[in-house]
């Protein structure tokens, strides 16, 4: 099995449920640009991530079976390694913008 088909089984869920949820943040709240949002989440994850893969691959903290990746490279990060950063950033927010909140409670 290789990373990009492991990370399918992540990364489908998490692009559905992200849009699902955008979508319906942006019809119940014309004007709130959930899908702005999550694109300027997803941009400052990808930059950390890529430098964070990069230093922790180049001092040896971790490495990538070359039979199981697809060749592609970001500096020393396969294009692989960075599809759980891609899935945190929109399934997180989706599931918040998804699930109900708790009400705050009256200050004493």
């Amino acid at each position: 099995m290789t990373y990009w088909l492991l990370n399918l089984v992540f990364l489908v869920p998490a692009l559905g449920i992200g849009a699902l949820a955008a979508t319906r943040a942006a019809r119940r709240k014309p004007g709130s640009r959930p899908f702005a949002r999550m694109a300027v989440t997803l941009v400052v994850v990808l930059i950390l991530t890529a430098v964070f893969d990069n230093i922790m691959i180049a001092v040896g903290l971790f490495g990538y079976n070359p039979d199981v990746i697809s060749g592609a490279f970001l500096g020393r990060a396969p294009l692989e390694d960075f599809a759980y950063a891609i899935a945190a950033a929109v399934l997180l927010p989706g599931l918040w913008l998804l699930l109900p909140g708790k009400k705050p409670e009256a200050v004493r």
